[in-house]
């Protein structure tokens, strides 16, 4: 992360997920206080954000995930994507592609979803997974 930058929520991945970026599934969760490195949540899928991101003209499906971690007092009421301020969410997207500027590449949202098409989307990389390590 850049100096001066830090990520507005803990930014982390999903286990066992496979993205089209050969990763695992990329997640935001919203939650009261910063978790310590390495700790596994328990969240809320309430959302995704849909990008593509480009590098030295390469271009990529690369769409982050949104939770609410479910013990969260300060974001409880939150079940879609929906439920999120615009303001807050487009504070979330101008992040990702500030976030993305700085390691030289292009982040371009594309749209959103609601907690349906997001967990479409994490089963589509748990389907990913299980099938790249087949043995």
């Amino acid at each position: 992360m850049p100096e001066g930058m830090m990520f507005p929520f803990d930014f982390g991945f999903v286990p066992s997920t496979l993205g089209e970026d050969g990763d695992p599934l990329d997640i935001l969760v919203l939650m009261d206080a910063p978790a310590h490195v390495g700790c596994l949540i328990e969240v809320r899928i309430i959302g995704i954000i849909q990008a593509e991101q480009s590098d030295d003209g390469k271009s990529e499906i690369n769409d982050r995930l949104l939770g609410v971690a479910i013990h969260s007092y300060d974001h409880e009421g939150l079940e879609s994507i929906k439920d999120v301020s615009k303001t807050l969410l487009n504070q979330l997207e101008q992040f990702f592609i500030s976030y993305n500027k700085q390691r030289g590449k292009k982040f371009k949202v594309t749209g959103t979803g609601g907690p349906k098409k997001a967990v479409e989307f994490l089963k589509l990389g748990m389907r990913a997974y299980k099938k790249a390590n087949k043995k």
